[in-house]
């Protein structure tokens, strides 16, 4: 009998690239961040050097972003609100037209 190898990692498991991302963008979208609109984000014990710079490069290269770093080795994101366009607002208007019955 041939002995199974082990997989490397589990299909279900995250990167800590992927995990830390997936934690800044739940605190960026998280309903009090998006009141107060900033958010400060503490680097875990967790957090390797080069995923957590990587996540750093990517926030400061986005232009709605202002990326503050703090004496502690925290950051602070800030953003200001975008106006939201209207719905419907420069679309073209369509009067319905009434179509006879097909019976």
């Amino acid at each position: 009998m041939a002995k199974k190898q082990a997989a490397p990692a589990s299909r279900g498991e995250l990167s800590g690239m992927e995990r830390l991302a997936l934690r800044v963008s739940s605190m960026i979208n998280h309903p009090v961040a998006q009141t107060q609109r900033w958010v400060t984000i503490h680097r875990l014990d967790t957090d390797g050097d080069r995923e957590w710079e990587e996540v750093l490069g990517v926030i400061a290269d986005t232009e709605e972003l202002e990326l503050t770093l703090n004496d502690d080795g925290s950051v602070t994101v800030r953003w200001v609100q975008q106006e939201v366009e209207p719905a419907g607002k420069g679309d073209p208007e369509f009067e319905l037209e009434e179509e006879a019955a097909p019976f």
